[in-house]
């Protein structure tokens, strides 16, 4: 049986105690309604998770001991790089959920010439917030002990800036009208670059290619901003990461 799997800020460290955080200790005490001897698996994001014997509860606060660490082999070979344009409503959410549980290893938010979400000062602040927690729900859920990095959002000049400088063996920016030809056999890290529900323009995807990037188009039918992001890098972790075919 798995054990419910809650992230902690903390250090772990075998045999060590530690009290839970606020948010994960509701969870086990109220939701979950577990008790005092019950197991449950930590993690901190660093790739190390523990059993977690829990020996207290009082109310917001879960007392366990920790014990078994390990540092299990889940995260994806293919260190990949996902720049995705900032979008209105949930999209971004699920982008952030769906690309943590497919593996990737970064998410650069960006603003291009047709995106239609600013995103400054304190709500920025609170939206940086907000997809951290959302890729460790992610986490919580998909088994991976190790968070993705979430930049925060900067101008598409900048993100291609940042990308030039990245050693990587493959830049994609996904387009309809980009190549068609087949991929690659070997590729050890990829940035995959996707933009917003307008479309990049074509001075944007020229720039792009200018940087390095190869406008590689995914199949005939034209994706949403929130679709295409996933079904690129699914193709991506089959091809040349852990994603069994």
């Amino acid at each position: 049986m798995l054990r419910p799997r809650f992230f902690t800020a903390q250090a772990l460290s075998e045999g060590a105690s530690i009290v839970l955080e606020k948010e994960p200790s509701r969870h086990i005490a109220k939701a979950l309604r577990m008790r005092v001897e019950d197991t449950l698996c930590l993690f901190n994001g660093n790739g190390v998770e523990a059993r977690g014997l829990i020996t207290a509860i009082d109310k917001d606060r879960v007392s366990v001991s920790l014990h078994d660490l390990s540092e299990p082999p889940r995260e994806s070979p293919l260190d990949t790089v996902l720049i995705i344009a900032l979008s209105r409503g949930d999209r971004m959410d699920t982008v952030v959920q769906k690309a943590t549980e497919l593996g990737v290893s970064e998410i650069w938010p960006m603003i291009s010439e047709r995106t239609g979400v600013r995103l400054d000062g304190e709500r920025l602040s609170k939206k940086q917030e907000h997809w951290g927690r959302v890729a460790i729900s992610a986490c919580e859920q998909c088994g991976r002990n190790r968070l993705p990095l979430i930049a925060a959002p900067v101008s598409y000049a900048e993100t291609l800036s940042r990308a030039a400088q990245q050693d990587a063996s493959l830049r994609l920016v996904l387009h309809p009208l980009g190549n068609a030809e087949p991929l690659p056999e070997q590729c050890r890290s990829l940035i995959m670059l996707v933009g917003p529900e307008g479309g990049l323009s074509d001075q944007e995807v020229a720039g792009a290619c200018d940087a390095g990037f190869t406008a590689f188009q995914l199949g005939p039918r034209i994706l949403r901003t929130e679709t295409a992001p996933l079904a690129g890098l699914a193709v991506a972790q089959a091809r040349w990461g852990d994603l069994s075919t």
